[in-house]
Order: C-alpha cells, then structure tokens, then sequence
C-alpha cells in the first residue's frame, strides 16, 4: 500500500520536537505531523497532546519528490455528524507583481514627488540654512 494524500493512517509517535511529532506509519516510513496539524486549538507545547509511543490516526496532506511525509492529526478527525464544516477564511487578494522596472519606476516617482515638497517647503521659509539674525 503506498502512501497516498488524503488516505487515513495509524502510526506511532516516535519522537517530538518544538515544531512537530514524528509518526511511523505502517510501511516503515516517517511523516511529521507539524504543531499546527495537532489539534484545532492553539497548541504552545506539544507534550500536552502526545508522547512518545503514543498511537495515533493520522491523514496524509502532503507528499514531497524527496519523500518527506507532511501529516495531520487534527484533519484525521472525523467531525460528529451534523455538524457544520468550520468556515474558510476568505484569501486575500494579493497585487500582481511587479518588475523591476516597475518599482524603480515608483521609486523615482515617489522620490522626486518628496523632492518638490521639500523644495516647495524651503521656498516658504525663506531658503536654504535659515535666518540670519
């Protein structure tokens, strides 16, 4: 059986760092399960939720080209019938990017928009370096 995204696992927790536990799965295999993958709640340390030799069902999310296995406990958990599914977050829409050009572009426009202030700000006041008294 190969490990496949969204199949459902059983492992055992063999080791825990301060950003995740490492599972073993069946096939002999490692995944993490990275501390945001624990629970729903916020988690600030790990030991409250598992331990070493702990068994645990876990739900393949990610697959790299070099192996590494990402897991999740909190998304193995099936919700009690009737509940609703929690809300998504809507995405944010991000500007497109920009060149290179394009930024030096609005750089040198913002730059020399702040120059003609300034310019205009010393004419007012009389000139560069002030009074003489």
């Amino acid at each position: 059986m190969a490990i496949e995204v969204g199949s459902k696992l059983s492992g055992k927790v063999t080791g825990i760092t301060h950003f995740g536990a490492f599972v073993l799965l069946p096939e002999g295999v490692t995944g993490l399960v990275h501390i945001s993958e624990i629970s729903d709640q916020y988690v600030k340390d790990i030991h409250e939720y598992l331990k070493v030799n702990d068994e645990v069902t876990v739900k393949v999310i990610h697959v790299d080209n070099d192996g590494k296995i990402g897991l999740s406990i909190r998304q193995a958990i099936d919700p009690p019938p009737g509940t609703p599914a929690p809300a998504r977050r809507p995405r944010t829409v991000r500007p497109p990017r920009q060149t290179f050009e394009d930024k030096l572009s609005r750089f040198m426009k913002d730059s020399e928009d702040r120059l003609q202030a300034l310019r205009r700000s010393e004419a007012k006041r009389g000139g560069r370096g002030g009074r003489r008294g």
